[in-house]
């Protein structure tokens, strides 16, 4: 099972297409896209690139792990469940 994910120019944030054709932020709510899908799934990377707004659109492996979805890689899954470190400035902390 695969998903579309991308980051969003202006604000940086991680997006995914979901089923309606929308940029969503959270992965669970991601279109999931099956073996078959192989052509309709190009078709949407093609025309994210071709989005202005979009910068690094990418197609993910994921798993169902107990009714949420989880990315395969481990850049994927930082990217989905949150960053690694505490955001802000330096020093500041959370």
């Amino acid at each position: 099972m695969e998903i579309i994910t991308a980051n969003e120019l202006v604000s940086g944030a991680v997006v995914y297409l979901d089923a309606e054709g929308r940029w969503v932020q959270d992965v669970n709510a991601a279109r999931r896209f099956m073996a078959g899908d192989a052509a309709e799934r190009d078709e949407f990377v093609r025309r994210a690139k071709a989005n202005i707004r979009l910068v690094s659109v990418e197609v993910e492996a994921v798993r169902e792990v107990n009714g949420a979805l989880v990315p395969d890689r481990l850049r994927a899954r930082t990217r989905a469940l949150g960053p690694a470190a505490p955001s802000g400035a330096p020093g500041q902390g959370r």
